[in-house]
C-alpha cells in the first residue's frame, strides 16, 4: 500500500512538473536583446543562409575560425522551422537541448538508483541557479555541448563495465567528434582525461594502447577530417587550427600569469558553489571521514567521482572560466551528493539536518516571495498583475503544503518550487530588466538603421570593432551580409565607422546606432 502511495505521489509531481516546465522555459524567452556571444552564433548561421556557403563560417563576410559550424547548422534548422531569425528561434534549441539532457540524466540514473533518484538529478540539473536563471535563457552552444559530453561519459562507463572495448572507443570517439564540431578542442580534452583517469584507476592503462582504441580514434578523426577535407577546398586550414589552439589556451596562466592563477585556485570552489546554488549546498554531504571509502562502495558513484575530479582540474587551474563551461559536470556531482545523502538521512546526521533546515528556508522564501510583485514598484505596469501574482501564490502555497506533508519527496517538491520562481522571473523580472537594459537601445537603434539603409550598399570600415549584438540586428534587418571594406572604397556606399578610431574619414554622418562596450555610438555615413 505504501509503495502504491509513493508511486501515485511521484506521478502527480511529475505531471505538475511538466505543467510548470513549459511556461517556466518559454514565457518571454525571446524578450531580451541578444548578448554578443548569441549574436556571433546567430550571425554565423544567418550569413550561411545568405551566402549559401555552409562549410566555411563567416562574420561580416570574413572567415570565422573560433568554432566549428555544427551549432550554426542547428540554428539554421530552427530559423527555417520558425521562418525567421528571432531571439526566440535562436534560443529554442537551448531549451530543447536542456530537455534532452535532463531526460538522459533521468533515464540513466533511474536504471541504476531508481525513479526518484533519477527524477531528482534531472530536476537538480534544470533548476540549478546557473541554468535556471541564465544559461537556459540564451542561445549558446554550452548546454547542447554538455549533453553530448555527458553521454560521452556514460558510454565509457557502460561499455567499460561490460568489457565492450571496441564499442567503447568507437561510440565515445563518435561523440567526441560531434562535440568537436560543436566547440572544438575541449571535446578532445574531455575524451583524453576521462579515458586516462578511468582506465588508470582500474588498472587497465595498457588498454589505451590496444587496436580497439586505435580503430575508435581513427573513426572519430575520420569524421572530423571529412569536414576539414571539404573545408580545405574553400580556405586554408593553417589559420583554423592555430585559432582553435589559441582558443583553448587563452584562459590559462599563459595569458593571465601565475599570481592570478594561484588566486583563482582558492576562489574557484566558492564561485562554483554560488553559481550552482541551491543544490550546491548539498556539498555539506562531502564533510564526512569515510568519504572516499563510501564513494568506492558503488562502481557508478566511483566513476562519477573519478571523472569529475579528473576533468575539473583543467578548469580549476584556468583563470577565466565561465560557469557555463562546467554544465556537463552537474549530473556527476549532483549524483554523488544524492548517493551520499541516502545513508546520511537514515542516520539522521548533522549534514542531513543542515540540509533539511536550508531546504525549508528556501521553500519558505519562494512561497513568501510570491506575494512580492504586488508591492514592488517595478511590477506595477505589468499586464494582469493580480492574475499572475495569484497564480504564483496559489502554486507556491500548494507546493509548500505538499513539502510539509510529503516528507519523502521534499527535494523534488523544492525543485518544482524553483520552477514557479522561474515563471515569476519571466513575468516580472525580465520585462523590467528589458525596459532598463541599455542593450535594448542597441537593438532598437540597430534595427532602425538597418531598415533606414536597407537599399543602400553598407560596409564596415577597415578595423572598426563591430559588436556582435549590433551586427546580428543590422544584418537580419537588411537581409544581407555587411562586408568589411579595407580598400577600393565605393564613394556611393555607406560605411559603419568607429569615429574614435577613425576620426577624420567620414564626409557626412547620416545615421548612428548605440553600442554596448566601450563606446557610445558608431556612425554611418559616406567617406571623404
Amino acid at each position: 500500500m505504501k509503495r502504491i502511495e509513493e508511486k501515485t505521489r511521484l506521478i502527480a509531481l511529475c505531471l505538475l512538473g511538466i505543467g510548470l516546465l513549459v511556461p517556466a522555459f518559454l514565457i518571454n524567452l525571446g524578450l531580451m536583446t541578444m548578448i554578443d556571444d548569441e549574436g556571433i552564433r546567430s550571425l554565423v548561421a544567418l550569413e550561411m543562409k545568405l551566402s549559401g556557403q555552409y562549410i566555411t563560417p563567416t562574420l561580416h563576410g570574413e572567415f570565422y575560425y573560433n568554432k566549428p559550424p555544427l551549432y550554426n547548422w542547428l540554428l539554421l534548422v530552427s530559423f527555417w522551422l520558425s521562418g525567421q531569425v528571432t531571439e526566440f528561434s535562436a534560443r529554442l534549441p537551448t531549451v530543447l537541448a536542456l530537455c534532452g539532457y535532463a531526460l538522459t540524466v533521468f533515464l540513466f540514473f533511474r536504471r541504476h538508483f531508481g525513479t526518484y533518484f533519477g527524477l531528482l538529478n534531472a530536476v537538480f540539473l534544470i533548476t540549478c541557479g546557473r541554468i535556471l536563471l541564465w544559461d537556459s535563457l540564451l542561445g549558446l552552444i554550452d548546454i547542447f555541448f554538455s549533453w553530448v559530453v555527458f553521454v560521452q561519459f556514460l558510454v565509457i562507463y557502460y561499455c567499460f563495465e561490460r568489457k565492450y572495448f571496441l564499442r567503447l572507443f568507437l561510440f565515445s570517439y563518435l561523440l567526441m567528434s560531434i562535440g568537436f564540431m560543436l566547440k572544438g578542442l575541449p571535446a578532445i580534452v574531455f575524451q583524453g582525461i576521462t579515458l586516462l583517469s578511468w582506465f588508470s584507476v582500474n588498472g587497465a592503462f595498457r588498454r589505451l594502447f590496444s587496436w580497439q582504441h586505435i580503430v575508435g580514434g581513427l573513426a572519430g578523426m575520420a569524421l572530423i577530417g571529412s569536414y576539414y577535407l571539404e573545408y580545405a577546398q574553400h580556405n586554408s586550414l593553417g589559420v583554423v587550427f592555430n585559432t582553435l589552439m589559441s582558443e583553448s589556451s587563452k584562459r590559462t596562466a599563459v595569458q593571465f600569469g601565475w599570481w592570478r592563477t594561484v588566486l583563482h585556485l582558492f576562489t574557484f570552489p566558492f564561485e562554483m558553489l554560488y553559481h550552482f546554488f541551491p543544490w550546491s549546498f548539498l556539498a555539506v554531504y562531502l564533510l564526512r571521514k569515510d568519504l572516499w571509502q563510501k564513494l568506492k562502495e558503488n562502481r557508478l558513484v566511483f566513476f562519477l567521482s573519478v571523472v569529475f575530479l579528473g576533468n575539473i582540474l583543467i578548469y580549476w587551474s584556468s583563470v577565466e572560466v565561465y560557469p557555463r563551461y562546467l554544465l556537463m559536470f552537474c549530473p556527476l556531482i549532483f549524483g554523488v551528493f544524492l548517493y551520499l545523502g541516502q545513508d546520511l538521512a537514515e542516520k539522521k546526521s548533522w549534514q542531513s539536518k543542515v540540509s533539511q533546515v536550508l531546504m525549508g528556508f528556501f521553500g519558505l522564501l519562494i512561497a513568501g516571495g510570491s506575494f512580492a510583485p504586488l508591492f514592488l514598484q517595478a511590477s506595477q505596469g505589468i499586464p494582469h498583475l493580480w492574475l499572475k501574482t495569484g497564480f504564483l501564490v496559489l502554486a507556491s502555497a500548494i507546493l509548500y503544503g505538499l513539502y510539509w506533508h510529503w516528507k519523502a519527496q521534499r527535494l523534488l517538491i523544492l525543485g518544482l518550487l524553483f520552477l514557479v520562481l522561474r515563471i515569476g522571473f519571466n513575468w516580472f523580472v525580465l520585462p523590467d530588466r528589458n525596459s532598463n537594459d541599455y542593450g535594448d537601445l542597441c537593438r532598437q537603434s540597430s534595427i532602425q538603421q538597418g531598415q533606414k539603409w536597407k537599399n543602400r550598399p553598407l560596409y564596415v570600415y577597415r578595423e572598426t570593432p563591430m559588436q556582435w549584438t549590433n551586427s546580428i540586428y543590422l544584418s537580419k534587418t537588411r537581409g544581407a551580409i555587411i562586408p568589411v571594406a579595407k580598400q577600393d572604397f565605393d564613394p556611393r556606399a555607406l560605411y559603419i565607422v568607429d569615429t574614435e578610431k577613425y576620426p577624420k574619414v567620414l564626409a557626412d554622418t547620416l545615421g548612428q546606432f548605440n553600442v554596448r562596450h566601450g563606446k557610445t555610438v558608431f556612425y554611418i555615413g559616406t567617406l571623404k
